[in-house]
């Protein structure tokens, strides 16, 4: 059984406070998973499956009942715990004993080096060779047509590529047929991914949030993942960006009462996250800007973000939040890797980016937009 065993070094004060406690904290502490032990001034703690909220509840019963101030052993006790960065969660508890049994594989290389992994990225024809953007596009915010743009951009420059396409950048439509316009847009927006697979870097990551458009029934974040899996990129994974039930409307429901076609709500989006060539990415610890708190809550898969709230102020429908990009700059990306956003709209991404010591490229062919990004820039606005 793997026990996980932390310990604290007490001074004089903590010791007659632990003593003065000792019967009915252990008591308390047994029944929530941890067992302590006092050797000379050394506190050891046995945890096993911790229900931390019950413990800080115990925490405040016990300082108020003793009068203990704010700094005592039982708090010490407390952040000592949350130290403890490895566990598994069960019913509310953190499981520290065999918290990863169930996860492990059994001979697990030699069964990857039979069946292999992301085999349907296998025979790619991705260049390692990586390049430097020309200086005169780096950290530009630009108006122009990706597609166009792109071309002028030298194989494998670019680290890490973050956008949201929009459902009309330009394009105008003779027909009113849906599948004439869902066609039409699709080929623009798989020629300008064309061009963003190219400029990517070996080991970059292009990272695509999208909201499927369910009442038309056309499932994009799909579409779009079918499109990058054929064009041999790896799938990193998938983020569901909790929205709160911003999108969630109580008007329309399909077939009310009905199984005849119930309409389905959701109040979140996807974030599609995609690596050219190798899952590990170059990079070196002084530019790392994550803190170990970020990491270990946001490789939980699923971000509770309220949506942008300044979206009529500057013009624009459908903006990221800026804390979505910092998770998503932060989680993927070094300090000094350049940033690139295709669709840039009122320059989100960019922004971020030069917050967060990042170089940038920011696209869009709408010139108000452009000059909103850049203004925002500029002035450092939110």
């Amino acid at each position: 059984m793997l026990e996980r065993i932390i310990q604290i070094n007490l001074d004089k004060k903590q010791i007659n406070d632990y003593l003065t406690v000792k019967e009915e904290l252990n008591k308390s502490l047994i029944n929530n998973g941890v067992i302590v032990d006092l050797e000379k001034n050394i506190l050891k703690i046995k945890l096993s499956n911790v229900d931390v909220n019950k413990l800080i509840n115990i925490n405040k019963k016990i300082a108020k009942k003793y009068n203990f101030k704010k700094s005592n052993v039982l708090l010490d006790i407390l952040n000592k715990i949350e130290t403890v960065g490895s566990y598994g969660i069960k019913s509310g508890k953190r499981v520290y004993n065999n918290y990863n049994a169930e996860r492990k594989v059994l001979n697990k290389k030699k069964k990857v080096e039979k069946r292999g992994i992301h085999y349907y990225a296998d025979n790619n024809n991705f260049i390692k060779d990586n390049a430097q953007i020309p200086k005169e596009y780096l950290d530009k915010i630009i108006c122009t047509d990706s597609e166009i743009f792109l071309k002028k951009l030298p194989n494998n420059c670019v680290d890490l590529i973050f956008t949201s396409p929009p459902y009309n950048f330009g394009l105008k439509y003779s027909s009113t047929k849906d599948d004439f316009f869902w066609e039409t847009y699709f080929n623009k927006l798989f020629s300008i991914f064309d061009e963003c697979i190219r400029v990517l870097k070996w080991g970059g990551r292009i990272i695509i949030n999208v909201q499927p458009l369910f009442s038309d029934y056309i499932p994009s974040h799909h579409i779009i993942s079918n499109y990058f899996l054929n064009k041999k990129l790896i799938w990193k994974g998938e983020v569901l960006w909790e929205k709160n039930n911003y999108n969630c409307k109580y008007t329309a429901w399909g077939s009310w009462k009905s199984p005849s076609s119930p309409y389905l709500k959701y109040t979140w989006e996807f974030i599609e996250i995609f690596c050219k060539g190798s899952l590990k990415k170059d990079g070196t610890n002084d530019k790392i800007d994550i803190s170990a708190e970020e990491f270990k809550k946001w490789v939980v898969a699923k971000w509770s973000i309220a949506p942008e709230r300044k979206m009529k102020e500057l013009g624009h429908p459908a903006m990221f939040p800026t804390s979505l990009v910092e998770r998503i700059l932060k989680l993927f990306s070094f300090e000094k890797d350049l940033i690139l956003d295709p669709f840039n709209g009122v320059g989100t991404t960019t922004l971020v980016a030069k917050r967060l010591n990042r170089h940038y490229l920011g696209l869009d062919v709408s010139k108000d937009y452009t000059d909103k990004a850049i203004n925002r820039l500029k002035n450092n606005l939110i």
